[in-house]
């Protein structure tokens, strides 16, 4: 529930409560200052609530429905339930049992009239007038076989699913306590009050339209399109027409300025980025935008990340975090150039994959090492290319070259040592010295 209904109450007069305020006259009541519910009240209201139900109960057992003592504990009762302001959560599935177990009725009830009907050519207005208060009749269709013989067996051949028909009826009027009659009529008073209401709310939301706009003017340029500000401020201003308390003597677009101004701001810090950013998170930004452009007027230049963070009394990895979040993400499909013949997806580089000047500096290196190479002798070229793992997988140590060429580490240290004063000489490393120099 949302709060308690006081048939005592007095609805303020606004022109009044608008006079004093400006006087500052006006003292608020206790129902001003607070939205929560007095749970003593509430505790009350239901205690006489369960009260009244017990009375209904026992009237109802002992005496019936329809006598005068149990329609006085019925209204006694649902004087004690209209006191409760239902939200429409709670209101709502009230309301659809209602309507289920109309269309239940009505879904049998044209079951019932195809049957009579159309199948055994029962005329129309005699069906209408026998069937109608009878709905509950389990034994309608045999009363009504009896009075027609001249369609008497088209009639028995549809008598089971007439007689079903019939029964849900009856189960639907045992377990709500209330005849077909009243639960039709229940049903049109409760179309026509829906009917009310909704028109009431089309009518203060196309009122409060300008209202709207007016607030949706103040937020453009963070990231959504103005028509979707307004979008966004409409639904705001539905809630708020859902919500709003007459009885509590203040200005309904004071009310509804509230709930336009959170439906905007939320949609801005879900929806105007790329990627969502946390409400928590866009207040630490917007405040840190704040500061940075208060400090720049008092500093003459940009703040550093120590002034941010005093400032702000936060730490030095929150702030740096806040502004990396600050950052707006580009697409790679953003045109580029007046021509909009490339985007910045053509600009990118790839640093996994290998230049074309890498790839030709590798061939042109491997290519004058190998010519390098062969001005050693076989053994001297073999012992190198071990060494260095030149065209292998991996290099080799002394031992492991030795054992290829059945001599001690020594000998190949030695061997290696001959064949690298032979590439020093300068004929061999000029070639090789400009790869090192590029």
């Amino acid at each position: 529930i949302s709060g308690f209904l006081d048939p005592e109450d007095i609805i303020p007069d606004m022109s009044l409560i608008a006079e004093a305020k400006s006087s500052g006259n006006y003292e608020a009541g206790e129902d001003d200052n607070t939205g929560k519910l007095d749970h003593d009240l509430g505790h009350l209201r239901f205690k006489i609530l369960d009260k009244a139900y017990k009375a209904y109960d026992r009237a109802r057992t002992k005496q019936g429905r329809l006598d005068p003592k149990t329609v006085k504990a019925q209204g006694k009762m649902a004087d004690a339930f209209s006191l409760f302001k239902l939200v429409p959560a709670v209101m709502d599935p009230i309301l659809e049992l209602v309507r289920r177990d109309m269309q239940l009725i009505r879904d049998q009830e044209r079951s019932i009239r195809d049957l009579c009907v159309r199948k055994s050519k029962m005329p129309r207005e005699v069906f209408l007038k026998n069937y109608v208060g009878n709905e509950t009749s389990v034994d309608w269709i045999d009363d009504m076989t009896e009075k027609m013989p001249e369609i008497a067996e088209s009639l028995q051949k549809v008598r089971v699913s007439v007689r079903h028909g019939n029964k849900l009826i009856k189960r639907i009027s045992t377990r709500t306590d209330m005849s077909i009659a009243e639960i039709k009529d229940l049903n049109r008073r409760l179309f026509l009050a829906v009917g009310n209401t909704r028109a009431a709310k089309k009518d203060m939301i196309e009122a409060n339209l300008r209202l709207v706009i007016s607030i949706a003017k103040k937020y453009t340029n963070r990231g959504l399109h103005f028509l979707d500000l307004i979008q966004e401020g409409n639904i705001g201003l539905m809630k708020a027409v859902d919500k709003f308390e007459y009885r509590r003597g203040f200005k309904f677009s004071t009310y509804a300025t509230w709930w336009i101004r959170q439906a905007i701001t939320r949609s801005i810090s879900d929806l105007a980025r790329t990627i969502r950013v946390p409400v928590h998170m866009m207040e630490t930004v917007n405040k840190l935008n704040r500061l940075t452009r208060q400090l720049i007027q008092e500093l003459g230049r940009p703040p550093k990340i120590e002034e941010l963070s005093k400032r702000m009394d936060l730490p030095e990895d929150k702030v740096l975090k806040a502004l990396d979040v600050a950052k707006q993400p580009i697409s790679l499909e953003t045109p580029v150039g007046d021509d909009d013949d490339s985007t910045m997806w053509n600009l990118v580089s790839d640093t996994t994959a290998e230049s074309p000047m890498d790839h030709a500096t590798d061939a042109g290196l491997k290519e004058t090492t190998t010519d390098v190479l062969t001005a050693l002798t076989d053994r001297e070229a073999k012992v190198l290319r071990m060494r260095f793992g030149i065209d292998m997988n991996t290099d080799h140590t002394l031992e492991e070259v030795g054992r290829q060429f059945s001599v001690t580490r020594e000998r190949i240290r030695q061997i290696e040592a001959k064949a690298l004063r032979k590439l020093r000489h300068p004929s061999r490393s000029e070639q090789l010295k400009s790869f090192i120099e590029g």
